[in-house]
């Protein structure tokens, strides 16, 4: 299928856990796969683990630009915001993939950058994981997801499926964060844009939009 995130800059947002880099990292590459210019923004001030940065060799071999706090020390998680964010957000011939941290507090970094962002091609995404117990049902979920669009001030357009239990995904996980992802799109208008799945689930989800992806993010201890 298509990429379907189409506008130029994509905010991708959940709650912790919810595998934001994994498809942060995977839609950059996609991207970058079709020849576009683009630019990956780990602004993840919240959770010292699975950052974009982890995979700078990966992104740059692709002409992928990444954009990551806490440059100097990769091991270090300081929420510093790196100035470079700006030329993301006003180089117009450049794709833009945002990887925010997770939960209403790692959110707040869009805050600083919402007039910015008003101004230009956008969309705020959220994923949902039926696999994290706080954000299991449509309510918990939904509640999250106006929490996060009322810190950072801005709202949500598209919901993403990503359900997953990292290399333990079985296809029924996959249609189980699709039924949560829909009840959430009932309750709150807001179109469920995919279901991600690693490539081999392809053909599994019942003719529901899949997003297919490698898993490029790894445990630390893995």
């Amino acid at each position: 299928m298509a990429i379907p995130f189409v506008h130029r800059l994509t905010l991708l947002t959940g709650h912790y856990g919810t595998g934001k880099t994994e498809v942060a990292v995977n839609l950059a590459l996609s991207l970058a796969a079709e020849g576009q210019r683009v630019m990956l923004a780990d602004l993840d001030i919240v959770n010292p683990y699975f950052r974009s940065r982890e995979r700078r060799e990966l992104l740059e071999a692709a002409g992928i630009r990444l954009i990551a706090t806490s440059q100097a020390c990769t091991g270090a998680d300081v929420p510093a915001l790196p100035a470079e964010l700006l030329a993301l957000l006003e180089d117009r011939t450049a794709r833009g993939v945002l990887d925010i941290g997770g939960d209403p507090s790692g959110a707040r970094v869009l805050a600083r950058w919402r007039p910015q962002i008003l101004r230009e091609d956008h969309q705020l995404v959220y994923l949902v994981n039926a696999n994290r117990p706080e954000v299991r049902t449509p309510e918990t979920a939904i509640a999250y997801l106006r929490a996060i669009e009322a810190v950072c001030g801005l709202t949500c357009t598209g919901l993403v499926n990503n359900t997953h239990l990292c290399r333990e995904t079985a296809p029924e996980d996959i249609r189980r964060g699709a039924v949560l992802a829909e009840a959430v799109s009932r309750e709150t208008g807001i179109p469920v844009l995919c279901h991600t799945a690693e490539s081999r689930f392809a053909g599994q989800l019942e003719n529901r939009p899949l997003f297919p992806m490698e898993i490029r993010m790894k445990k630390p201890w893995e």
